[in-house]
């Protein structure tokens, strides 16, 4: 019997890793097993787009290289994470009339009504492209349906829909960068997302909650309710900034800045009251930013399962009773589920391990859900991964 084998490729700012699972007969194919992992130094990129294709290439075949030697299996083909600024959402509502003369709500009205969502969606992201579709909700004749409206009777059916979107050129650009090294892109998925798969546990969904990925050069976030993807957003900040900021602070160089960062000895003495205060103003900065975003969509203060910090720059001490004062909300450091002898050594990992899982159930369409549609036009069961 041929083995189920899935990878995730997930290149970042800072570094570029790779996760090769596999479902193994009889075991949770929702959390798969961990057969090699690899991990090289990102180069070529910045805020999450490519400015060096050359290098970019070079270090996913190291990061392959380290996973496939590990896992002893070849990689032909792949799912990858895109993230960084070119990220983004777009809203839109579409309507259509009734066509049955009973006015029953058939499937063909709700296909309908997401095409045209679809259609007005497309008149505001000139220069992008929909990687991810995710109808939020419907109301027939203005008023809200809880569940699927297909069975009811009325005269309209309107969807709301939220539209994850990519800068095309952007987009393109890591593709051509994985296929250069020798794998096929099966699909993109949105980087916060794919880490929402493995950060998150189902009561965290449903309840509600922000996922907050601190990355090198970006932080993204995702808001979930009633177990969805509701709205995401980057920000051009992440930990290298703190870094530039201890340089500066502390009158050191870059390298001995991110060492002293990482909690790493030095030569320089350090006040831990000027290094936490240094540090502190960051994040603040950053939390602000979401607690911005959570205003304008009228989350803010109402996320019963707070914030969920993950990502490389998730580490600083005082980060989790900072994010609680600033957004006024429960928060906790992310933990990572796996399955496997080969754990992940962090919440970092979480992208790349997400995309596996997302690889491994992308053909098991639930009942009764309306799918999202993925950057290659296929249609992929991505909401059963939210449901509890």
């Amino acid at each position: 019997m041929a083995r189920n084998i899935i990878t995730g490729i997930d290149i970042g700012t800072y570094t570029v890793k790779v996760v090769i699972a596999e479902h193994v007969r009889g075991k949770d194919k929702n959390f798969p097993q961990i057969i090699g992992t690899g991990m090289s130094e990102s180069k070529g990129m910045r805020h999450g787009y490519i400015v060096g294709t050359q290098d970019v290439r070079k270090s996913i075949r190291a990061a392959l290289s380290q996973a496939e030697k590990m896992a002893g299996v070849k990689v032909k083909a792949a799912y990858v994470a895109f993230g960084g600024v070119g990220l983004d959402e777009v809203h839109a509502k579409g309507e259509v009339i009734i066509s049955r003369a009973d006015l029953e709500v058939v499937d063909l009205d709700i296909k309908k009504a997401l095409e045209d969502s679809v259609e007005k969606a497309a008149q505001k992201v000139i220069n992008r492209k929909i990687i991810h579709e995710i109808p939020l909700g419907f109301r027939l004749d203005g008023t809200r349906v809880l569940g699927r409206p297909v069975g009811m009777h009325g005269s309209k059916l309107e969807a709301d829909v939220l539209f994850i979107t990519a800068l095309e050129q952007h987009l393109q650009d890591l593709i051509h960068c994985v296929e250069d090294a020798g794998v096929e892109v099966i699909d993109v998925m949105a980087s916060p997302i794919a880490a929402g798969l493995v950060s998150l546990t189902k009561a965290q969904k449903k309840a509600g909650c922000v996922l907050a990925n601190i990355g090198s050069e970006t932080v993204s976030i995702v808001v979930f309710e009633d177990s969805i993807p509701v709205s995401l957003k980057v920000f051009p900040i992440g930990s290298t900034d703190i870094t530039n900021d201890i340089a500066l602070g502390l009158k050191v160089s870059l390298d001995e800045a991110e060492q002293i960062k990482r909690g790493a000895l030095t030569s320089t003495p350090v006040s831990k009251k000027k290094l936490d205060d240094i540090i502190d103003a960051r994040l603040k900065d950053i939390f602000e930013l979401v607690d911005k975003h959570l205003q304008s969509i009228g989350k803010n203060g109402l996320l019963p399962a707070g914030i969920i910090i993950t990502g490389g720059g998730s580490g600083a001490t005082s980060i989790e009773d900072l994010a609680k004062a600033a957004l006024r909300l429960p928060s906790q450091i992310a933990a990572t589920r796996t399955l496997g002898k080969t754990k992940i050594k962090d919440a970092s990992w979480a992208v790349a391990y997400g995309l596996t899982i997302w690889g491994l159930t992308a053909d098991e369409e639930p009942a009764g859900l309306q799918l999202t549609r993925s950057a290659g036009g296929k249609f992929l069961s991505l909401l059963k991964q939210f449901l509890p």
